[in-house]
């Protein structure tokens, strides 16, 4: 398995369970974002998709299942009972993870990199928030120093790759949190505690808030223009 189909996995599951193609909402996204926080495998993933779908399909309803967060709590529930039975084992080599070579050429990484490095260096340039700027330029300085080690031979490991491109991103996050005005980011996030209240009360806390600051970032990014960097955009 690629590691870099954790997603495309988990939506496709979704999508034939469900019985007919429906676009993933960026809160169903952003659920998604918080079991990979969470290191959720797929597999139990997938296990909990199967299972909820059984279980709603044993009782006849009339309305059907439109959000990946109806599968939540029997995810969950699938990751707690593999934790409590892995206590004191030994962990063990997992070769998808460990994998360094993926699917993606050299040159299309070297592309994306660029066109990436592009687009955050004209960004830096039309900010006026020096600090989102400051952050905004390092991540391009970074994308470009990545860039000469692949230029100069070095050998492509899409897995160290993903990790750097994500330290940038949370760099870029914690920048664009501090830059966005005080009253924008609190109307943004009463915006989406209504948007999410009746999924507040089914689920626990860390889970929900982790959803909710992945969706608070997706909403703020898609708003200042800013590019995700991971491989999985590639």
């Amino acid at each position: 398995m690629n590691y870099f189909n954790y997603y495309t996995e988990i939506e496709d599951a979704f999508v034939r369970r469900r019985g007919k193609h429906l676009f993933l909402s960026p809160m169903d996204w952003a659920l998604m974002e918080t079991w990979k926080e969470q290191g959720i495998p797929l597999h139990l993933i997938l296990r909990g998709i199967e299972r909820s779908f059984d279980s709603f399909e044993s009782k006849p309803r009339k309305r059907s299942v439109k959000t990946l967060l109806y599968c939540q709590e029997e995810v969950e529930a699938q990751f707690a009972e593999w934790l409590e039975s892995r206590v004191g084992a030994n962990p063990p080599a997992n070769p998808e993870t460990d994998k360094a070579d993926t699917s993606f050429s050299p040159e299309a990484v070297r592309e994306y990199l660029k066109h990436s490095r592009v687009a955050l260096s004209e960004l830096a340039r039309s900010q006026n928030n020096d600090s989102l700027s400051e952050a905004l330029t390092r991540a391009v300085s970074i994308l470009k120093e990545i860039e000469n080690d692949l230029d100069a031979g070095a050998q492509l490991n899409t897995r160290r790759l993903e990790d750097s491109l994500t330290s940038l991103e949370r760099m870029l996050n914690d920048a664009l949190i501090t830059a966005v005005p005080g009253d924008e980011l609190s109307a943004t996030q009463n915006e989406l505690k209504k948007q999410l209240k009746d999924y507040r009360k089914q689920m626990e806390a860390e889970p929900y808030n982790q959803m909710f600051n992945n969706l608070l970032l997706k909403r703020l990014r898609e708003k200042y223009q800013i590019p995700r960097l991971s491989l999985f955009y590639l």
